[in-house]
């Protein structure tokens, strides 16, 4: 019985240990290019960012600020969504 919880509670350490990982991450800054067909957006600071096919374009322009809340898949930063900053 002893092994059974110290292998349950082993397994629920790693499999917690991954979701942290999968956290979705923020970023601020102001908007370089944005590109509607290509599904990007470019910060002034560098970071590039792909937005999903289902984003709706709340305005953003050049000179714009924004608030980026994105995931990794692969090597590319996946934009979840977008928010322009007052």
């Amino acid at each position: 019985m002893r092994k059974l919880i110290v292998s349950a509670a082993a397994a629920a350490l790693l499999a917690s240990g991954s979701i942290a990982f999968a956290a979705v991450k923020h970023t601020t800054g102001t908007v370089k290019t944005y590109d509607g067909t290509a599904m990007s957006l470019v910060l002034d600071d560098g970071s590039t960012f792909t937005l999903p096919q289902t984003f709706k374009d709340p305005g953003l322009k050049a000179g714009e600020k924004v608030r980026v809340s994105w995931d990794m898949s692969g090597k590319n930063k996946v934009a979840e969504s977008v928010k322009i900053e007052k």
